[in-house]
């Protein structure tokens, strides 16, 4: 049991334990499918931790130019490469740390196949496909959404598929279930069913929320064998990330002070969510406050204010059993997917440190962070 009187204040910190639960699942499904899973950095890519990701899972998928130096230099291994566009400037160091890169167009294959041939390793080249479904409802996280710039349609691909393309990938899911996997599929086979035999892969993006209490793992372990029947020739792939780092640990925060504005409690806490908890502000969600609840009669209610200067840094309402005095500390559950990766020092606020708790029941400071990491970034 983690003792939060040990964890500095404020701090992510990763319960070693919960990361080994998701991370055995996600083996299971793994090794029981015959899929690859590989971890997405975009949602988690706290590499310190990363020496245990690979007792479990050896591979990764990249972005961008530092993801897939990253991929190669703490996950061991070159990424699966997907970007919006590539540079001739970055392309090269792209091919340097990538074993598969998707193109987001014909026009960027077009481009830049010919430069995989040069490498001095195999690069295996696929392009991203938009089956124009997807269940996500917010427009900000769904990339197949009218006049997306993502993928493919299937009314733009020639016949027969370029020399050289040998895979798909899509990504349609957020936080989905396998039920959702299961229509998307349909619509990937429904409009790109007779270019699958031409393939060796096909990439099944993120979104794969396994790690989840309601998620139903022995359905996507059955679907995709099925799917696998269909298609031998494919190697299946996903890449979740949230699905790593849900529920693994807390961002730990402190009451630095209260005030009132018309009868509305504000406990401003050493924390901001602009800048440490982004997607609650962008999805938007409202996160879980160990020991507080929805607001409720009888209930100390407060609304929670970051410490940003940023009129909108805030979030409310919740009811405690007790009066929130200064110095107390408020910790936000599941805050370790789409938040260290997302954090930013808008205003000159620091960054939370971030810390392991390991299942001796020791505490292991990742990082700090200091004044210098904020000159440095504006110089």
């Amino acid at each position: 049991m983690i003792d939060f009187n040990k964890i500095p204040s404020p701090c992510y910190v990763i319960e070693e334990d919960k990361l080994r639960s998701n991370l055995k699942l996600i083996k299971d499904v793994k090794d029981r499918s015959g899929a690859d899973i590989i971890l997405a950095f975009k949602s988690f890519a706290i590499w310190k931790s990363f020496p245990i990701i690979r007792e479990y899972i050896g591979y990764s998928t990249a972005s961008s130019v530092y993801e897939a130096q990253l991929a190669y230099e703490e996950m061991g291994s070159r990424a699966h490469t997907f970007s919006p566009a590539y540079s001739i400037e970055n392309f090269p160091v792209f091919m340097k740390y990538s074993s598969h890169i998707t193109f987001n167009s014909l026009s960027q294959f077009n481009r830049f196949y010919k430069d995989t041939l040069t490498s001095d390793h195999k690069i295996s080249c696929g392009i991203r496909i938009n089956p124009e479904y997807s269940d996500v409802e917010t427009l900000l996280y769904n990339p197949c959404a009218p006049g997306s710039r993502f993928g493919i349609l299937a009314s733009d691909l020639p016949e027969t598929l370029p020399e050289g393309l040998e895979g798909f990938h899509f990504h349609t899911l957020c936080e989905s279930t396998s039920y959702d996997l299961e229509k998307t599929l349909g619509e990937v086979e429904k409009k790109f069913g007779k270019y699958l035999p031409q393939l060796k892969w096909l990439n099944m993006g993120g979104g794969h929320l396994m790690t989840r209490k309601d998620y139903d793992p022995e359905h996507l372990i059955n679907l995709l064998k099925s799917f696998n029947a269909k298609y031998p020739n494919l190697q299946l792939i996903l890449e979740p990330g949230s699905a790593f780092a849900w529920q693994t640990g807390e961002l730990v925060s402190s009451v630095i002070d209260i005030v009132e504005n018309h009868g509305i409690k504000t406990a401003i806490l050493d924390v901001s969510f602009a800048c440490h908890m982004p997607d609650c502000l962008e999805m938007p969600y409202k996160p879980v406050i160990r020991g507080a609840s929805e607001p409720k009669e009888g209930g100390f209610t407060y609304r929670m204010g970051g410490n940003s200067c940023l009129s909108g840094d805030y979030m409310g309402d919740w009811s405690f059993e007790k009066e929130l005095q200064i110095g107390d500390k408020v910790i936000f559950e599941d805050m370790i997917h789409y938040t260290v990766v997302k954090t930013n020092m808008f205003n000159g606020i620091s960054h939370p440190s971030i810390a392991m708790w390991h299942s001796d029941n020791s505490l292991e400071l990742y990082r700090d962070f200091s004044y210098e990491d904020y000159k440095n970034r504006m110089s």
